[in-house]
């Protein structure tokens, strides 16, 4: 599947990786989690968020769906997922589609789900990202910044 420009790599649920980018495949929705409100830190707006357990025959994981895309699902569907990716929280891993993924209802069913292979309940060691502004590198030095000492914040920058 190709969505603007980028080959989207079909894959059965078995073979996520907390790495998993641009990802497509079909899954069952086993059971739904309560949907909660949660409030943006970046502007104040109240979104619902609700997190369903999908799966093949290779394994389920959490599928975290946003707002309308809540309404779209029910316990029970097959849905076909374009353009996901995976992502931790709290270590553990979750499948979402973002602003450019797909989901759509499928045509075809799946019977047979493996929930002995949850990897949402595998916990994984988040890696920390570098090179961003701010971002402490490993080895000393700020991304670009090398020989300024930002952790006294407030006092301007000063040489080491």
């Amino acid at each position: 599947m190709s969505f603007g420009g980028q080959t989207s790599e079909r894959v059965k649920v078995g073979n996520l990786s907390p790495r998993s980018r641009r990802v497509s495949l079909t899954a069952k929705i086993v059971s739904t989690n309560p949907v909660r409100e949660v409030v943006s830190r970046r502007d104040g707006s109240t979104h619902k968020v609700g997190e369903f357990l999908v799966g093949d025959e290779t394994g389920v994981v959490l599928l975290t769906l946003w707002d309308s895309d809540i309404d779209k699902v029910k316990e029970g569907d097959t849905v076909e997922i374009g353009n996901g990716y995976v992502s931790l929280f709290r270590g553990q891993m979750r499948l979402n589609i973002g602003k450019f993924g797909t989901l759509e209802l499928s045509n075809t069913s799946l019977e047979n789900v493996n929930q002995e292979n949850n990897l949402s309940e595998k916990t994984y060691e988040q890696e920390r990202s570098y090179g961003g502004y701010g971002s402490r590198r490993p080895g000393g030095g700020y991304g670009g910044y090398g020989g300024y000492d930002r952790e006294r914040r407030g006092r301007g920058y000063q040489r080491r």
